[in-house]
């Protein structure tokens, strides 16, 4: 019998499969998407971005999302197949991973205890976590080595403990505007750092180092210089000969025996036709929104509410990363004519971050509020949208000459320089996944109907980390600046849903991501997390799961002990 079927192949599946692969246990991953490998990603916006090439059909597979109406003050229901407007994050081995930035900031230790330490929140379902900072801290170290973090760790008022005193890969290449950056905050007395990125900055092993494309986000890459699931961990799992991948495989039941216990996860395959694994544990990793689907698909006798679902909590308390997104334009004209050549230099990075407002003093009570992250980026590469954005003057719409001067303009004449602010979205009771009774995918099985409420604590911080933010900006000389928070979230980061805890009445998971209910089931993904910090997900995600392998290590060589006796 498999030792281990892992459902998903993602950031949160990987490190499991890679780790016990390695330790020579039998290892079978099911993914629903194919198997793509590095030669055929695409630098092509029309393959590869317009045309969702790595996400499902809508019209095959699709989401319903329920969404509050300010101006109406009432819930709306739309399903992704009608909106064209999809959820997905990639469908592909190596999940979302493939198609990451890679901005790679650990989590503070505060992070793990918002709630002890600056209280509750009406409306707000916040917890501790179960584990603390120290606990994950091998972990995060682990990942910077063997998924590859380039950086320069620089000292701040909220950098986290270290047990290493730098990043294993030097910095990346940046373009000159990192200096402006610096310069502006420190001016300003605000502390900036260099972003660490998942990103090689030299070669390892069979993987290249950045060859400076600009493509990263929403694109594969073509030197697996980018630290995803595939390059990284499974390709080098599946030389073990312990690890099998099988692609275009859609898990929609996971069976158990009655006790408590899953034997077989039943799949459809790339023909529709019906298969099965048996393994003696199971972990599932699909990302948040699919996980808590497929467990509330694996309703039985023993299970009426979903697997793992006795206590009503699977789906619940999914979260998001609040925040929103600021733009500038820096024009040439402005700068000397060598300053003015290097902002033009393209492919070099922005990679610079402020955390100097993880901590936030609130003006009115004087109480400690929970900050945030602020990374700085230029505009995606993508030529097509910024040729629709040229199409515009203002309010007047260009055509002929008048166009292509917009367009040559904006091409040669400035750069577009953005930032981002991530904050904590606060799980609560209007936020989270079910099963739709009405929308189904091409197999007939209801999809998820996603109810995404956000408290209004997020977009109160997010604006108060923005608005500290813009100063840097025109100090180092940008025009255009705009702002704004969001209450819809970034779809690429997903979290919560099966969160873990020491209450089983009160979380689907133990504090080793083990189900309270099912004796065999881990979910290694972004589910587990209860709150998701004041950075992107999937750093953690990577550290979580290398721990819940060794868990999982653990008991799989107990039971090995056993038989033997």
């Amino acid at each position: 019998m498999i030792d281990v079927c892992i459902i998903g192949s993602g950031a949160g599946a990987s490190p499991v499969a890679y780790e016990l692969s390695l330790a020579g246990f039998k290892v079978v991953v099911l993914e629903k998407g194919p198997y793509i490998k590095t030669k055929d990603f695409y630098k092509d916006e029309l393959i590869a971005t317009r045309k969702d090439l790595y996400i499902p059909n809508l019209k095959d597979e699709s989401h319903e999302i329920v969404k509050f109406d300010k101006k109406n003050e009432t819930w709306v229901k739309q399903s992704t197949r009608e909106t064209g407007s999809d959820f997905w994050n990639g469908n592909v081995v190596g999940g979302s991973s493939n198609f990451m930035s890679g901005y790679f900031h650990r989590m503070k230790p505060v992070d793990f205890k918002l709630k002890s330490t600056y209280g509750t929140i009406e409306g707000a379902n916040v917890e501790d976590w179960p584990i603390s900072y120290d606990d994950l801290e091998p972990y995060y170290t682990k990942v910077e080595h063997l998924i590859g973090v380039s950086g320069a760790v620089k000292k701040h008022p909220y950098l986290e403990p270290r047990s290493e005193p730098e990043f294993p890969f030097p910095p990346l290449a940046t373009n000159v505007v990192s200096e402006l950056i610096d310069k502006a905050a420190s001016e300003l007395k605000i502390s900036t750092f260099n972003t660490p990125r998942a990103i090689l900055s030299k070669p390892k092993g069979d993987r290249k180092s950045c060859y400076y494309s600009n493509y990263c986000g929403s694109y594969g890459c073509a030197s697996d210089a980018k630290g995803s699931a595939r390059a990284a961990l499974l390709e080098d799992a599946l030389k073990t000969g312990n690890l099998t991948i099988i692609p275009f495989a859609k898990v929609f039941h996971l069976q158990t025996n009655g006790k408590g216990a899953i034997t077989r996860a039943n799949y459809y395959d790339r023909e529709g036709l019906k298969n099965s694994i048996e393994a003696k544990i199971f972990v599932v990793a699909a990302q948040a929104t699919e996980t808590a689907r497929l467990l509330l698909m694996s309703k039985n006798e023993e299970f009426p509410n979903g697997l793992s679902n006795n206590a009503g909590q699977v789906g619940k308390n999914l979260v998001f990363s609040a925040g929103g997104v600021g733009s500038s334009v820096l024009y040439y004209e402005d700068f000397d004519n060598e300053t003015s050549e290097k902002l033009a230099t393209p492919g070099l990075f922005v990679n610079r971050a402020s955390q100097q407002w993880y901590e936030i003093t609130d003006e009115e009570t004087g109480q400690k509020m929970k900050g945030g992250t602020v990374d700085f980026l230029w505009e995606h590469a993508n030529p097509i949208s910024k040729v629709i954005k040229s199409k515009w003057k203002g309010d007047q719409l260009l055509y002929g000459s008048a166009l292509k001067k917009n367009v040559h303009e904006y091409f040669t004449k400035q750069r577009v320089l953005k930032f981002e602010v991530f904050n904590d979205w606060l799980p609560n009771d209007n936020c989270f996944v079910e099963l739709s009774d009405s929308v189904f995918d091409k197999w007939g099985d209801p999809v998820g109907k996603i109810w995404i409420g956000n408290h209004p604590h997020d977009e109160k911080i997010g604006k108060l980390i923005g608005d500290n933010t813009l100063p840097i900006l025109k100090k180092l000389g940008a025009k255009n600046i705009k702002w704004g928070v969001s209450s819809y979230p970034s779809v690429n980061l997903q979290a919560g849903g099966c969160r873990f805890g020491t209450n089983p009445k009160t979380s689907v998971l133990d504090k080793n991501c083990k189900s309270h209910e099912v004796s065999n089931l881990y979910i290694s993904d972004g589910s587990f997390m209860p709150t998701g910090g004041s950075v992107t997900f999937t750093f953690t995600i990577y550290a979580n799961a290398f721990r819940v392998a060794d868990k999982i290590k653990e008991e799989l060589t107990l039971i090995k002990q056993k038989q033997l006796l």
